[in-house]
């Protein structure tokens, strides 16, 4: 089941509203997936700075783990969200952290990396999740939103949406990949790291991979239709870009939105219904195979 949302900005002027238009759309999917939700939002970004967004077992784990950090590393910004923290430190201090947290906090997960991305997801509907974050506060030009059924592993906050395996990218997915072991495999071997088993991951760092060599977020979705087998809608942020994709059968509903401001999608219609401007944007069903692609 699940659902998926998404939200580009082409309009500065609305801005400050991305929070608050996600966290809408987001609570709207909540009957397509009650069980755990996520949602990545690029905001500012800085020169030299990089943002990690880490994840706590809870609340009070991550503030202790805060306190550590910010005795260890002077200087770091900090921003705490419930059992999330986002970390803004030099760049040339990021390999460090890294190595301290494997050292120090072995139970703190690292769930987003990048300039301008903070990623966050628990276990949960999705409107408590929104508000433990308080997403509707939050700024930025693009979102994207996954809501989850489990209908194939446990409810838990390693199994929700979305995955990000490089940096300022991140990926939401609705529907099954039959070929993710043998890809993972592959995948490690080309020295990317996985935290779990869920099929999503292996899609996020599949794209990673492809664009490691180069390839564009647009290109690298387009070679992933000749390798990813099974049966998927993937929705990608980028630190300035957004795409969808959905397989050569596309049996999984989507629909999508555009307008001179934004540019938006949902599982269903009725994600989209609340966005301004609706009566007059562009809809329609994303075909089968082919890359949307939008960047600013």
């Amino acid at each position: 089941m699940c659902g998926i949302v998404g939200l580009f900005l082409k309009d500065p002027a609305l801005e400050p509203e991305l929070g608050r238009l996600t966290a809408a759309m987001l609570a709207t999917m909540s009957d397509r997936g009650p069980d755990s939700a996520g949602f990545a939002v690029y905001g500012a970004g800085e020169r030299g700075q990089t943002k990690l967004t880490l994840r706590g077992t809870s609340a009070s784990a991550i503030e202790d783990t805060v306190a550590e950090i910010e005795g260890a590393f002077p200087g770091v910004r900090v921003t705490l969200h419930d059992t999330h923290a986002v970390i803004a430190l030099p760049d040339q201090e990021v390999e460090a952290l890294i190595k301290w947290l494997e050292r120090e906090a072995p139970g703190t997960e690292i769930v987003g990396r990048g300039k301008r991305m903070e990623l966050y997801k628990e276990v949960g509907l999705p409107t408590t999740v929104a508000e433990r974050f308080d997403l509707a506060a939050m700024r930025g030009t693009h979102a994207i939103g996954h809501t989850r059924m489990a209908t194939e592993s446990a409810v838990t906050t390693d199994g929700a949406h979305p995955y990000s395996t490089g940096k300022d990218q991140c990926l939401v997915h609705n529907g099954s990949l039959s070929n993710h072991n043998n890809l993972r495999r592959t995948l490690k071997r080309e020295g990317l790291k996985f935290e779990t088993e869920n099929d999503t991951e292996v899609a996020a760092g599949y794209l990673t991979w492809r664009m490691r060599e180069g390839l564009s977020l647009g290109d690298a979705l387009k070679v992933s239709l000749d390798d990813l087998d099974g049966f998927y809608t993937f929705v990608v942020g980028t630190e300035n870009g957004f795409g969808v994709l959905r397989d050569g059968i596309a049996c999984k509903p989507a629909v999508m939105a555009e307008t001179d401001q934004y540019v938006a999608f949902g599982s269903e219609y009725r994600v989209l219904a609340g966005l301004p401007g609706i009566e007059t944007a562009r809809v329609w069903e994303p075909e089968p195979a082919t890359v949307y692609f939008w960047e600013r």
